[in-house]
């Protein structure tokens, strides 16, 4: 940890030094809350007036004060100003990709055991939330090396981890390039040895990188993958199955449901963050030793090569003996209809 800051006003402290605590400082982002609770993030500068059709309030009466305070405007409404969680962050920072969510960012460190000191290959960087979260698991010890196809993107995701940390973290690489082309480059770099502990895939086909991660890991090592749609991770597990250097795939998804508290109306949330894209995890195998076969049986139709059941499709398929029966009704109305 760096020294305390102490001149609090006038310019933002170096990197290292807590960002979040103290008093408010010209150059800290803000979220602003209104009493309907919707937001407002600035970023706090002398001189500056934030300007909202219920009143104004000048930057100067904020800097300088603590953090968690409430600011009037000159029409009367009360805004509750707060130096911005991570979270918060993400969903309001300016973006060229989509960003991976908070709900899913939270479940990658978790399941990927993200740990202080980590080595950690994340592809690609998109617009840089998923990359702050990372850099916050492993500290200052480990290290991050985020790979990008696009230079646009890589730009913008630089920009925005840089303001969040107050500066070039210690801990992170960011290329712009293919992420084999990347990876082959450093394993010939770092010889025998494997050059990380986890992997983080977030991209269009992660598929075509299998080869990759599995000269990168250490035995033990986690693959995590991010996939939008279920055609890609179908896909994806069936390639790692093949691979035959990693586990037994698991994919989830997670939806997060908010609750409306009001006295003694307390319900779940009319809407809510429901699906945003799959996660899929394995672990490499140690080199040379393949993964124990599968003892489930695939359900009839998994496989392309496998005829469809109507089953398979949601039907449900009579019997033949309800279909006697009711055939046997039909004969007996019209034999009652003909006499």
């Amino acid at each position: 940890m760096g020294p305390r800051y102490t001149d609090a006003v006038t310019s933002p402290p170096p990197l290292g030094a807590d960002l979040r605590r103290g008093p408010l400082r010209a150059g800290d982002r803000v979220q602003l809350t209104d009493p309907k609770g919707r937001h407002n993030t600035i970023e706090l500068a002398s001189g500056k007036t934030f300007h909202t059709y219920r009143g104004t309030f000048a930057h100067d009466d904020l800097i300088g004060r603590p953090d968690a305070t409430v600011i009037t405007t000159t029409g009367g409404v009360d805004y509750l100003a707060m130096r911005p969680l991570l979270a918060d962050w993400v969903l309001a920072m300016p973006r060229g990709a989509a960003v991976v969510y908070p709900k899913d960012a939270a479940q990658i460190v978790a399941m990927a055991d993200i740990y202080p000191g980590a080595r950690v290959i994340e592809a690609g960087a998109g617009s840089g939330g998923l990359t702050m979260s990372l850099l916050r698991a492993i500290g200052t010890h480990g290290s991050l090396h985020s790979v990008e196809r696009r230079a646009d993107f890589a730009a913008i995701a630089r920009a925005n981890v840089e303001a969040f940390f107050g500066g070039p973290h210690p801990a992170w690489r960011l290329d712009v390039g293919d992420l084999a082309d990347v990876v082959a480059r450093e394993t010939d770099d770092a010889g025998p040895h494997p050059i990380a502990d986890r992997m983080v895939l977030d991209m269009l086909a992660p598929w075509e990188n299998l080869d990759a991660a599995a000269g990168a890991l250490e035995p033990g090592g986690v693959l995590i993958a991010y996939v939008a749609t279920v055609t890609q991770l179908s896909r994806l597990a069936e390639a790692v199955r093949d691979d035959g250097r990693f586990t037994e795939p698991a994919a989830w998804e997670s939806m997060v449901r908010g609750w409306h508290l009001e006295g003694l109306a307390v319900r779940p949330d009319h809407r809510m963050i429901a699906h945003t894209g799959f996660l899929l995890a394995t672990r490499r195998m140690a080199p040379g030793v393949p993964p124990p076969a599968r003892r489930r049986r695939p359900a009839p139709g998994a496989y392309s090569d496998v005829p469809w059941a109507p089953e398979d499709l949601g039907e449900r398929v009579p019997s033949n003996r309800k279909i006697r029966k009711v055939r046997a009704a039909i004969v007996h109305e019209d034999a009652g209809e003909t006499s």
